[in-house]
């Protein structure tokens, strides 16, 4: 008997926004964003009132040990979030492949998807070296702050580099490497693309079975995200203190010197990240046949949550609701692309990645040929692709991207004292590419909607 390779349609199993997550409307009649806006004011007040290069109302030691009891809302927010991160990626990715009904849905998706992504990130990287070449923002460094600086945090630079180098492998071996040969160390690890691509899989190996043999674990699927929604409903309840304790602890740490005396870097990276946000605008008008303002006032809460969090697996479950509640995005391609977009669309963090790398070559006087530019761009859009959706591990992907260009290993020492406001910014951009994707493939293909 010849077992058939393709199911046929199967009813989507994927669950509403309203049922998915009872409690997630709760978050936009209570004005997240307003709450979250105001819990960044505050936290960045409170930060600069005690930090010792601000007002400094307590002595030093006070300061670090209240920056810590502050940023506990926001850790344990974080923690939350990661406790259920892999099974939301996994069971969000295999219902958004099996809700679809059939392997033609990920043939038009996943192609399409993905050279958005590529195409995107590779746009963002060309931006980031013609601004960081044309304004040559270390040209503008302080040589005094430069020699403090590496002095005080250079074995903190050298530790990240050395982390980074023990990664890296021959290519080959990195692209096997993709493969989840060990699916339950994949998730010990938060191995999230590996996690990913076995997500892809039992997809769709779902789809291709019988629907009868098939539906129970699809179930299973849809009920494991259910429950880790709910979770994540619980955890945001969170997020307005979390951010106020997360930025005041920020400002407290690295107070005003530090900002101030990389100003021409900070305004680089930021004018980048500013050009991204429009350019992604400008695609959704384009590409999605949507207003622009309609698409950002839309997505603000997500914006300012991945702001305050830094991290894109954050704020997944909010970009999934908000792309289908308030983008109008069907529930199977926003239940695949959000997920596939959190680990793989890095745009931002691969605009600040090549603008920092242009600005500490720069700072040491290395020379860049052509030829280094391009072996630059294409070293950062592939490090982007896959990078842990955390917080911080810009710096880590940076390490990498050094290693090839004659920077010295204390290097990202001079950019410690600013990486997180700016892993703040690239994170909002991230998730910003993940929604106009959402938007561009809901007008090109329109499945689930």
């Amino acid at each position: 008997m010849t077992r058939p390779t393709t199911a046929p349609h199967r009813p989507s199993v994927a669950l509403a926004p309203e049922e998915l997550v009872p409690k997630t409307t709760l978050w936009v009649k209570t004005h997240l964003w307003a709450q979250v806006l105001i819990g960044m004011v505050l936290g960045i007040v409170v930060g600069l009132l005690l930090s010792p290069s601000g007002a400094a109302l307590v002595p030093t030691e006070v300061a670090n040990s209240l920056a810590a009891w502050l940023a506990l809302p926001g850790k344990v927010f974080l923690a939350l979030i990661q406790m259920v991160v892999v099974v939301l990626v996994l069971s969000s990715i295999v219902i958004g492949i099996t809700s679809s009904g059939d392997a033609e849905f990920l043939r038009k998706v996943g192609w399409r998807v993905m050279l958005f992504f590529v195409v995107t990130t590779a746009v963002a990287v060309a931006l980031g070296i013609a601004l960081a070449t044309a304004l040559e923002p270390g040209r503008l460094i302080d040589a005094d702050l430069l020699e403090r600086t590496m002095a005080s945090v250079g074995e903190t630079a050298q530790e990240s580099q050395a982390a980074a180098a023990e990664e890296r492998g021959s290519m080959p071996d990195r692209i096997v490497g993709l493969i989840p040969t060990n699916p339950f160390g994949a998730i010990i690890e938060l191995a999230m693309l590996q996690i990913v691509i076995l997500a892809i899989f039992i997809g769709i190996a779902l789809v291709a079975v019988p629907a009868d043999r098939a539906q129970p674990l699809i179930d299973i699927f849809a009920s494991i995200q259910e429950v880790s929604m709910q979770i994540v409903s619980w955890a945001m309840l969170l997020a307005p203190w979390a951010v106020f304790g997360l930025l005041a602890q920020i400002t407290i740490k690295i107070g005003l010197d530090a900002i101030v005396g990389m100003t021409a870097y900070v305004g680089t990276v930021l004018l980048a990240l500013l050009i991204m946000l429009v350019l992604y605008a400008v695609i959704v008008a384009l590409l999605g046949k949507r207003s622009p303002v309609w698409f950002l006032a839309n997505i603000r809460d997500v914006q300012l949550l991945a702001f305050s969090t830094s991290s894109s697996a954050a704020v997944m479950p909010l970009s999934m609701q908000t792309s289908e509640e308030r983008l109008g995005v069907g529930k199977a391609l926003s239940q695949f692309i959000i997920p596939l977009g959190a680990t793989v669309n890095m745009a931002g963090t691969a605009v600040y990645q090549v603008i920092a790398a242009v600005f500490l070559t720069q700072v040491f006087g290395v020379e860049l040929s052509t030829s280094n530019l391009f072996l630059l761009a294409a070293t950062t859009v592939g490090a982007s692709i896959g990078s842990p959706s955390t917080p911080g591990v810009g710096i880590v992907i940076l390490a990498t991207i050094l290693q090839g260009i004659g920077v010295p290993a204390s290097g990202i020492a001079l950019i410690i004292g600013v990486d997180r406001i700016l892993d703040m910014s690239r994170t909002s951009i991230n998730v910003t590419g993940d929604l106009a994707a959402c938007v561009v493939m809901e007008e090109w293909i329109g499945e689930g909607s």
